[in-house]
């Protein structure tokens, strides 16, 4: 079990678990690479570099959105906290996941 990849994603859906809401087609994405090496991670945050976690959003957020194709979420996984990320990161960080059922449209939020 790689605990540090865990600990990243957790940490990553705990700061942003007030906005968080499975289910959603607005998401925002967050730098897995970026956030390991906020915790210290230097060989996370190279393995995770241009690696994203998609944070469902309760309500769109201001700013600019992006409208996508939900195919582009193939093999993601979304864990127990509403967190998505890709399908290997999952299995790698050994979280319990249900495969990502993503909306045919999904909306990009930029902050």
């Amino acid at each position: 079990m790689n605990n540090r990849l865990a600990e990243v994603l957790t940490r990553i859906a705990e700061d942003h678990k007030d906005q968080l809401r499975p289910g959603s087609r607005f998401y925002r994405e967050i730098s897995i690479g970026r956030e390991a090496g906020r915790l210290g991670f230097d060989d996370l945050k190279q393995a995770y570099e241009g690696v994203f976690a998609i944070v469902p959003l309760e309500r769109p957020a201001e700013g600019m959105t992006v409208r996508i194709d939900g195919r582009t979420f193939v093999d993601y996984a979304q864990l127990a906290s509403g967190l998505v990320v890709p399908g290997y990161a999952a299995r790698a960080a050994e979280l319990p996941f249900t495969a990502y059922a993503p909306h045919d449209s999904m909306v990009l939020n930029f902050v």
